[in-house]
């Protein structure tokens, strides 16, 4: 087997923190999370394990929603999302998100995307996973200048949902929701604790000596590779063809 690519281990650690799930919604330009999704159904057909559905949105053999995000906030709201992944420019030590821009706002000196329906999917999905490939200062910061969505919610705000883990390029982090405090699981090969820490604009947990993320075994690869690259490139063409290229190569 040739070696594990970098995306290839993302899409593996995704697929772990998807354990037990029944339902994952993926939302647009989402590949990684996309595939992830994909290859904890199939390890769960593979194990003849409770059947996983999967909604990506802007999919066609992916999606049972015939209106879109309308009904993707209605089945969060009524409980029947387990799973969703969410962003940010920012992302700061207490989960907060920042889907806006930097700078004060209104008077944003950069401008993103915009919220849309984070916070509200923040509060009702159970486990909600950030996922940022890039891990820099920039996207990791000590206080997000605008909370989208906040990593956690005062005493007595009814709250089902909230932040799971954090997956990034160089590790991956669990949340403690109590604490309000991010602490680091795992390190991805070819990066350390240090390196980490010297990315990462807040303070968090972690151990002295910390954890390197394991290799998936040769089973999993088989199918990340095999029938879960075939299932991405319907919704996913060109993220579907680089990898590809970056196996052949």
């Amino acid at each position: 087997m040739s070696p594990v690519l970098p995306r290839e281990r993302l899409i593996v650690a995704i697929a772990n923190l998807l354990d037990g799930v029944r339902h994952v919604a993926v939302g647009a330009s989402s590949p990684i999370p996309a595939a992830g999704a994909m290859l904890r159904r199939a390890l769960a057909e593979a194990a003849d394990a409770p059947r996983v559905r999967i909604s990506i949105l802007g999919s066609v053999a992916h999606n049972f929603f015939t209106n879109g995000s309308a009904e993707l906030f209605d089945c969060a709201g009524q409980g029947r999302i387990d799973a969703f992944f969410l962003g940010g420019g920012q992302i700061d030590g207490e989960a907060n998100i920042n889907l806006v821009g930097t700078g004060d706002y209104p008077q944003t000196k950069v401008r993103w995307p915009g919220s849309f329906g984070s916070a509200y999917l923040y509060f009702v999905v159970p486990r909600v996973i950030l996922f940022r490939e890039e891990h820099s200062p920039r996207v990791f910061v000590e206080k997000v200048d605008f909370i989208s969505a906040p990593g956690t919610s005062p005493e007595g705000v009814h709250r089902t949902g909230g932040p799971h883990a954090l997956l990034t390029g160089m590790g991956q982090f669990s949340f403690n929701r109590e604490k309000r405090r991010f602490r680091l699981t795992s390190v991805h090969p070819g990066h350390t604790l240090e390196s980490i820490k010297a990315a990462t604009g807040f303070a968090f947990d972690h151990d002295a000596i910390a954890a390197t993320t394991p290799d998936p075994d040769a089973r999993v690869m088989a199918l990340l590779r095999g029938r879960v690259l075939d299932e991405l490139a319907e919704t996913y063409p060109e993220f579907a063809r680089g990898l590809s290229a970056e196996l052949a190569a």
